[in-house]
């Protein structure tokens, strides 16, 4: 291999961890300031990580990634992606299925065709087992619905020491800087809670 080593890891949410996916990197000897970790969804179209590290990869350079699945969530961005990084001359390197990388000896007109058919067929998978997920989330949620849970941020019950406050500040009877002091909250949220308890007032 020649060309700088890069690694790609996502994780969907803020919530989930990727520790275990650096950690495996990090055994491979890739340097951390190679390693990209993006906390984004793989059907985002935001995803400026990834996007930036598409374009300082170049002709040589090689990329790991924990599964396919990293670079899209679904069958035509899979394929996309893949086939934009193998045209640039990025070696592509799969951890979990090694048959897919392209950096291997056969590179025949055969292994081609062979790994482009395994290529669609796990990224028909991948995007089969993410409809599978959005799917068991909204029945999920319809049934949590049905039974009458809450979705959401709570409503924050005004308590009749802000309304008073409030509406002081609203009379001129004090300043905006006495009733941030004596509520102890920020500028943003006493404008909330005036619009909430004017809200309350019109009712």
């Amino acid at each position: 291999m020649t060309g700088n080593i890069y690694a790609l890891i996502r994780v969907s949410t803020e919530e989930q961890n990727e520790a275990r996916q650096l950690i495996t990197m990090t055994n491979l000897g890739i340097q951390k300031k190679n390693i990209v970790i993006e906390k984004e969804s793989g059907k985002s179209t935001v995803r400026a990580k990834y996007h930036k590290l598409v374009k300082q990869l170049k002709a040589g350079d090689t990329l790991y990634m924990e599964n396919i699945d990293r670079l899209s969530r679904d069958y035509d961005g899979i394929i996309r992606e893949w086939s934009k990084l193998s045209d640039k001359g990025v070696s592509l390197k799969v951890l979990d299925t090694p048959l897919l990388d392209t950096d291997l000896a056969g590179n025949d007109l055969l292994s081609k065709f062979i790994r482009d058919i395994l290529l669609r067929i796990i990224a028909f998978q991948a995007e089969s087992e993410w409809q599978k997920i959005k799917y068991r989330q909204a029945q999920g949620i319809a049934v949590a619905k049905a039974s009458g849970k809450q979705f959401g941020r709570p409503k924050s019950i005004v308590t009749e020491r802000q309304i008073k406050i409030v509406r002081q500040y609203l009379n001129r009877d004090i300043s905006l800087s006495t009733a941030l002091a004596l509520l102890n909250i920020k500028k943003s949220a006493f404008y909330q809670l005036c619009r909430t308890v004017s809200g309350i007032h019109k009712k």
